[in-house]
């Protein structure tokens, strides 16, 4: 029996395809002007201005902040305040990056002339080569000539679409580059679920005395006084030198409950070699050794060589949103 395929998702299969189509043939279009253009942005002195109008204006500021937070200073300039004297943001250190699907935006011929006039380079992305910015430009990026995925041809749609990943590989392009660290990330996002997820476990662990630390040949009523006391679920046991060499945890107690545990030491009853990291490590990687290792654990010791310096909790990356 033949079924009619609902209108609304033919019509969203029919954008994905056009869309789809436009980014293959961008991508067939790459060439040595993507190189110049990146090495014109990594030699910058000074920041990349991204402009345009409209569509194309709302795109440049999704760009000029991608710049931004992966490395590459930039901010956005509207061509309309450029002519009521935000030319004045643009130096002759700084690049122009324009974006036209036309090349043909009146807006954008104040900022044109000027970069001419300051000598100030200018990458222009546009699909029109010989348009005004095509011709204006130092490098010219192509957007593809296949028109939009609105059936009546008009709304940037694919276009838009092509400008929003050509930004991307830029960004990217110039992050790796710069050997761009998530340590670097980190630093440009500070606040909300990602700058937790960036953070390091020495930002958050337990230190100095709130580490529950003992000797092996510590008695157990010892040993659970001082897990009861720092309340982390667990304990850590040193040898001579101060280096981790066991763990005692809540799962630990447990499976070792018997009518002489109180006549035990804390070694007798101790798991070798716990799972540690290094004051260094990604919360977002702590949380995952936590959740694959055996059946999961909810603690981990932070040591450096061998010796440990904090100690964080499951709990303490939950509260950060970390999950």
């Amino acid at each position: 029996m033949n079924t009619v395929e609902n209108p609304d998702i033919a019509s969203a299969k029919h954008t994905i395809d056009k869309e789809i189509e436009a980014l293959r043939m961008m991508e067939s279009s790459l060439n040595d002007n993507l190189s110049q253009a990146l090495d014109l942005m990594q030699k910058t002195n000074g920041r990349i201005i991204v402009t345009g109008m409209g569509k194309s204006g709302h795109v440049g500021r999704k760009i000029a902040a991608t710049l931004a937070s992966t490395g590459s200073p930039a901010f956005f300039v509207h061509p309309g305040e450029a002519s009521h004297g935000d030319l004045g943001m643009i130096t002759d250190r700084d690049c122009v990056l324009a974006i036209s699907n036309s090349g043909e935006t009146i807006e954008l011929s104040d900022i044109l002339v000027y970069c001419k006039r300051f000598n100030i380079p200018l990458i222009g992305i546009t699909k029109n080569k010989d348009s005004a910015l095509g011709k204006a430009s130092d490098i010219w990026l192509p957007l593809p000539d296949d028109g939009e995925a609105c059936p009546l041809g008009l709304a940037p749609t694919s276009s838009t679409t092509a400008t929003i990943v050509l930004g991307d590989i830029l960004a990217i392009a110039l992050l790796e580059r710069k050997g761009f660290s998530k340590t670097d990330f980190k630093q440009r996002h500070p606040g909300g679920k990602l700058g937790a997820f960036l953070q390091k476990a020495s930002d958050i662990m337990h230190k100095g005395d709130d580490i529950p630390l003992i000797k092996g040949n510590t008695p157990m009523l010892e040993t659970l006084q001082t897990m009861s006391s720092k309340m982390l679920g667990c304990v850590g046991i040193v040898n001579a030198d101060g280096e981790l060499v066991g763990i005692i945890t809540d799962g630990d107690l447990r499976r070792n409950m018997s009518e002489d545990i109180m006549n035990k030491t804390a070694q007798d009853i101790m798991t070798h070699n716990p799972k540690t990291i290094s004051p260094d490590t990604m919360l977002s990687e702590a949380l995952n050794i936590m959740n694959t290792t055996g059946k999961g654990i909810t603690q981990l010791f932070i040591v450096e060589n061998k010796r440990p310096v904090g100690i964080i909790h499951m709990h303490d990356c939950l509260r950060l949103g970390v999950a």
